[in-house]
């Protein structure tokens, strides 16, 4: 072999070094910058389907969407635009979502500027992506409606969420600290005759005509108000009798929590007692009723899925 062919593959092998460690560069130059904007949302390019999973090029960033992230009703067309939250970084590879309650939460900041600056706090999200969702807002600021700055005048704000969610249907309800006002109004649009609540079972009354409305198709509207409020709900008709409702499964029984997950309500009864759920792992039930307002059925909650 001739020494100027020497020369020339040398040559190649470090202009191929050089590109890649600029690659390498650009890449970690990337991520650096997306890492401060964790449950942010930006506007996505579609690019490609992969094994499922949906590639979008964000800048000059190209993201995965899992297609747990996905909404299982939405169809992603290659080079159109897609609003998506930036969920996370992982491995290297940047991670979005369209079905993650906070990318519901993120929409609402964009579109109501009371939330953006205050006026207005989003309280608790329940969210069935593509389906339902339930959102509790509260004002505190004297004279701020909280559901009409949501909805905004003419409903232009409402609308322009509703546009980017599709099919999607969306209840804005008002947050109440009184527990039994905030289960009633998180069983919206069902008007409730009386409720009580006892050690985390709120057992509700309503009229027959509103009973269908309070349960909802397969459950979904009494599931959803759990999931917002932290409440087993328990639905009586007028007679007393207790209501049969179905699970997402379809299954007949009351509606209860999942006991593989934990609800973002007992999420956030774990953060004002000033933890997370990953400092709790593998408490016990006794453990966890020491903490600030966790109660026996809260604790035992937790300790099943922790």
């Amino acid at each position: 072999m001739l020494a100027e062919d020497l020369g020339r593959i040398a040559a190649q092998t470090a202009k191929q070094v050089i590109l890649q460690k600029i690659r390498e560069s650009e890449k970690t130059a990337i991520l650096s910058e997306f890492e401060g904007k964790v449950g942010e949302v930006f506007t996505a390019l579609m690019q490609r389907m992969q094994r499922g999973s949906v590639i979008f090029e964000i800048g000059k960033a190209t993201a995965l969407m899992p297609v747990e992230e996905q909404v299982s009703n939405e169809f992603y067309r290659i080079g159109e635009r897609y609003k998506v939250l930036l969920k996370s970084i992982e491995d290297s590879e940047v991670i979005v979502s369209r079905a993650d309650p906070n990318f519901l939460i993120e929409l609402f900041k964009l579109e109501v500027p009371e939330i953006e600056s205050g006026v207005v706090e989003i309280k608790a999200v329940a969210r069935e992506a593509g389906s339902r969702s339930k959102i509790a807002v509260v004002s505190h600021q004297d004279g701020v409606d909280p559901i009409g700055s949501c909805v905004g005048q003419r409903g232009i704000r409402i609308a322009n969420i509703m546009n980017e969610l599709g099919e999607e249907k969306l209840d804005i309800i008002e947050w109440d600290e009184d527990d039994e006002t905030f289960v009633a109004n998180a069983l919206s649009p069902a008007k409730i005759i009386d409720i009580k609540i006892d050690d985390y079972i709120a057992t509700v009354k309503t009229d027959e005509d509103q009973l269908s409305l309070a349960i909802g198709k397969e459950g979904q509207n009494v599931r959803l108000a759990w999931k917002l409020t932290g409440y087993k709900i328990d639905i009586l008709g007028p007679d007393g009798a207790t209501q049969e409702t179905k699970t997402k499964e379809g299954e007949e029984g009351s509606v209860e929590e999942d006991d593989s997950t934990i609800s973002e309500a007992l999420v956030k009864k774990l953060e004002k007692a000033g933890k997370k759920v990953e400092d709790v792992e593998g408490w016990d039930t006794k453990q966890l009723m020491e903490l600030e307002g966790i109660g026996k059925v809260t604790a035992e909650k937790i300790a099943k899925v922790v």
